[in-house]
């Protein structure tokens, strides 16, 4: 709902700014379908703005498709069009080394400039994340002890943290006790020593695709080979196909997002989940879940990880906080079932374990109803911000781009034209102050060349020209290689 907005000059611009937040609450699901939108009455005076301003802004609406407008009542809700989805390159899945090198490093190194338009690097917007909690949690755990100085941090981890962790694992629907959990610096460490108990160098791993480049890089210093199984753009991994890979090479685990991907943003139903996990039991294949984002759901529903249909202790789940609340902090954790001794001498052999002032923070924190309220704030401006940048890419960007349609998290797939080198669009950006991520990091084959992902977390009214200038980008690249045509 738009409400007190700043008075800005150039109806020219106005009307397309109220339009496009129009669309962005349309989008998120802020009004239902035939839902009544506010009166020209009321968008005046919200916006400060003269009835041919609010009017025309309606009518770009009716244009795009979202609105309709009923003579003697007003202008009402359509269901929103469903953008193009990116399609998935073919792919006949086959072992292969990872690729990546020094690519992945440098990437990430490049994005970090404070000065570049943040749509890089999948980081939280620090305006969403409670800093000032966590800093009086720091404060107030140091002066009554100094729990953070006195010992390590011992596998299994702090006893509190297992606690509360396991308390919220009942919330969704996943029994895990604390004495199954072990706490971990952060989803990374969780997911690297789950692939180290569960695999050794020359062995393979079958993975999600478009995967996680840090998950990658991983997996490429373990000295692990991999299996890409193609991800549908809203359904997540394909079973059919992890089937037929499985029946022909010999796979040592398997690593899935199924609650929530990046950078596809998407999560798998509850009847996949399950099939899942009963193909891999059946062939005693263990599961590594990556599930950092399933607490970014946007229909405020925490979608249950595939660790809820576990009945062996065969999936490794996989979680943190350093997504939705608190980066910094580095805490998360890892419930391994059969794999727990392991997990714990791996960690205690490697690091001794987390820090325990963190831990005790973390603890806190997710009892004390921060997170809760920090979840409630997050997953409703990533719903709108996701859906708003996504109707800007489908507005400004070459003919022939799709977009993916998010239900986690804050970052968007864009398929470009196949004549568009994201690596290449990587530099040019970069010389323009803006940040994205190329899409041959979500490969082990540095496949998806004409694809990007692009992070939603900070988007604003003011990110809109990094989006028309990246567009044109795109667009030069298209006319260099087609000779104008494109």
């Amino acid at each position: 709902m738009i409400h007190g907005m700043a008075k800005q000059q150039g109806s020219g611009s106005r009307y397309r700014e109220i339009a496009d937040r129009l669309e962005q609450s349309l989008r998120s699901g802020a009004y239902k379908p035939g839902q009544r939108l506010p009166s020209v009455r009321i968008l005046c005076r919200n916006w400060q703005a003269s009835i041919t301003t609010v009017v025309t802004a309606y009518h770009l609406l009716e244009r795009r498709g979202l609105v309709e407008t009923r003579a003697q009542s007003g202008h009402y809700a359509l269901p929103p069009s469903s953008p193009p989805e990116p399609e998935m390159p073919p792919n006949r899945p086959t072992p292969t080394d990872v690729g990546l090198g020094q690519l992945a490093l440098r990437v990430m190194q490049g994005s970090l400039d404070s000065r570049l338009v943040p749509f890089g690097i999948a980081m939280p917007d620090p305006a969403l994340l409670p800093s000032d909690e966590i800093h009086r949690l720091l404060i107030s755990i140091g002066r009554e002890h100094a729990s953070g100085c006195e010992h390590y941090g011992v596998p299994p981890g702090s006893r509190d943290l297992r606690m509360a962790i396991a308390r919220r694992c009942g919330g969704f629907g996943c029994a895990i006790g604390p004495d199954q959990i072990v706490t971990t610096a952060g989803g990374l460490e969780a997911l690297t020593l789950a692939l180290r108990a569960t695999c050794h160098a020359g062995q393979t791993v079958a993975i999600e695709s478009p995967m996680y480049y840090g998950l990658l890089q991983s997996i490429e210093a373990l000295g692990l080979r991999v299996i890409e199984i193609p991800c549908h753009p809203r359904h997540g991994l394909s079973v059919e196909a992890l089937r037929e890979a499985l029946d022909e090479y010999e796979v040592s685990a398997v690593v899935s997002m199924s609650a929530g991907s990046n950078p596809l943003g998407t999560r798998a139903t509850d009847e996949a989940k399950r099939e899942l996990v009963g193909v891999l039991s059946d062939k005693g294949i263990p599961l590594i879940e990556d599930d950092v984002l399933g607490d970014l759901a946007h229909d405020q529903g925490r979608p249950r990880p595939a660790k809820a249909f576990d009945r062996d202790g065969s999936v490794l789940w996989c979680s943190s906080i350093s997504k939705s609340a608190a980066p910094g902090l580095r805490v998360g954790w890892i419930a391994a079932g059969r794999y727990q001794a392991a997990i714990e001498h791996l960690q205690f052999t490697n690091a001794v374990g987390p820090s325990p002032l963190t831990q005790e923070v973390a603890a806190r924190f997710l009892t004390g109803g921060g997170y809760d309220r920090c979840l409630r704030r997050a997953r409703r401006a990533y719903a709108e911000r996701t859906a708003a940048m996504a109707a800007a890419i489908l507005r400004t960007f070459p003919a022939g781009t799709r977009v993916s349609q998010p239900t986690v998290g804050f970052c968007l797939w864009v398929e470009m034209p196949n004549d568009v080198d994201a690596l290449d669009l990587y530099a040019a950006a970069l010389r323009s102050h803006i940040a994205i991520t190329p899409g041959q990091l979500f490969s082990a084959k540095l496949r998806y060349r004409h694809f990007i992902r692009l992070n939603a977390a900070q988007w604003s009214a003011a990110s809109q020209g990094a989006i028309v200038k990246l567009a044109g980008l795109v667009a030069a690249q298209c006319r260099r290689q087609h000779k104008g045509r494109c």
